[in-house]
């Protein structure tokens, strides 16, 4: 990764050799536990929705993916440090064993947190002697998913710590950054797209998640982008319009999520005396209205954008438009861990179409034509998902800039609010 001028920048991937495998174990899995370094104790073990796990659970869940997945099917003999390990840190792996229920992974107070640091650290002994002392075929492509599904989850833990926070009174500082100073963002403008066939999904060497395959041919009609994303005055605007109490600019469920659950701005805002607030990482904050709005539903971005008299882009659209600008932006390795006010004059180009907030698309979360699930016991980790859920593009404040490339597929339930998830709007021309 290379650091120019406040953004996090993608640098090229190429095929990886034993060696460079092994030092992108270590530092992913150093990456893990240097996000851990803010916790108490205390911190480790709390779920505050069934949504959330445990940092604890993380830490062994992703420990379990290379125990299970590798070293249990290619080194004879090995055996988890305690046979329960296999039940209590499987996420939703049927093929291997029927998983610990996720909402109640909090009641797990041990294993202790000792008992997992020793947990991972044995793991990483095995995994490294493995790599080197073997030929290690097809088990390479598997250790290289398990370090994705690794930044998936450091990005999950800081979300879900994020949400353990805001259930405390005391409103906990995870890590005290000062806010992020920019200029108020110029007029939304318009970026636009012909009409045309358009090759969709995954291309090049390195990594991919099977979801991003095959790559296949679309044809789009002419379309137009917003070129920044929407900021928390323009979503104000909106919420005092009267946007949460009027039924014809909400779907059915959206409509029903806003009755029964009482939403009235964003996740994680609250008015104190006529000003809005809201929960950080860095604790307790007065809205920046300038920021990208964040924490917000696919329903809710839905509405607004209807309100707005425009829509959310396709997928499709939204990879379009994202290939024209560089993998760039607020990333984790910023250590902003929010939204940040957009920086810079306007060039006529796309801004933050990386980083700052998972962007929702109006795209189900569909296989692609040809999509064959990953091989083995890896064929569980996309393709059982793809039935009610929408798909987000882009990354966020809280993912690693490795991480993400313009094909890549993110997917939640579209009542979803504690992800750093955003809108960006489109309109068909």
């Amino acid at each position: 990764m290379a650091m120019e001028e406040g953004v996090a920048t993608l640098a090229p991937v190429a095929a990886l050799d034993a060696a460079a495998l092994i030092e992108r174990f270590k530092k992913v899995r150093r990456a893990t536990e240097a996000l851990c370094e803010p916790l108490a104790i205390e911190d480790y073990v709390v779920q505050s929705m069934p949504c959330v796990s445990p940092a604890k659970w993380h830490l062994a869940h992703t420990s379990w993916f290379y125990a299970t997945l590798v070293l249990e099917q290619a080194v004879p003999g090995y055996e988890q440090p305690h046979p329960l390990y296999r039940y209590l840190f499987n996420s939703y792996y049927h093929g291997v064993g029927e998983p610990f229920l996720r909402a109640e992974r909090g009641l797990l107070s041990r294993p202790g947190v000792d008992d997992i640091y020793e947990y991972r650290g044995s793991v990483d002994r095995h995994i490294v002697r493995f790599i080197e002392q073997n030929e290690i075929g097809d088990f390479a492509s598997v250790i290289e998913t398990g370090n994705n599904h690794e930044q998936q989850h450091q990005e999950l833990m800081l979300t879900d710590i994020k949400h353990v926070f805001s259930r405390n009174p005391l409103a906990p500082v995870y890590r005290d950054r000062a806010p992020v100073l920019g200029g108020t963002p110029p007029a939304m403008g318009w970026k636009p797209f012909p009409a045309g066939l358009a090759m969709i999904g995954f291309e090049g060497g390195g990594f991919s998640y099977d979801n991003e395959l095959q790559r296949h041919q679309v044809f789009l009609d002419a379309f137009e982008i917003a070129d920044r994303l929407v900021t928390n005055r323009e979503y104000m605007e909106f919420m005092d319009d009267g946007g949460y109490r009027e039924s014809r600019l909400w779907l059915s469920d959206g409509w029903d999520a806003v009755n029964n659950l009482g939403w009235q701005a964003p996740l994680y805002w609250d008015q104190f005396d006529g000003r809005w607030w809201q929960f950080t990482l860095a604790g307790l904050r007065e809205v920046d209205v300038d920021e990208p709005v964040c924490h917000v539903s696919h329903y809710e971005a839905d509405a607004y954008a209807r309100w707005r008299g425009v829509r959310l882009p396709s997928e499709e659209e939204w990879e379009i438009a994202a290939r024209s600008v560089p993998v760039e932006g607020n990333f984790l390795e910023l250590e902003n861990f929010h939204p940040v006010p957009l920086i810079g004059a306007p060039d006529g180009g796309l801004k933050q179409m990386y980083g700052d907030v998972w962007e929702w698309t109006r795209s189900a979360y569909l296989p692609y034509p040809g999509f064959t699930p990953a091989p083995g016991l890896l064929t569980e980790y996309n393709g059982k998902f793809m039935s009610n859920q929408m798909v987000l593009r882009g990354g966020s404040c809280v993912t690693p800039v490795s991480h993400i490339r313009p094909s890549y597929r993110n997917f939640f339930q579209p009542d979803t609010r504690w992800q750093f998830s955003g809108i960006r709007l489109a309109r068909s021309v």
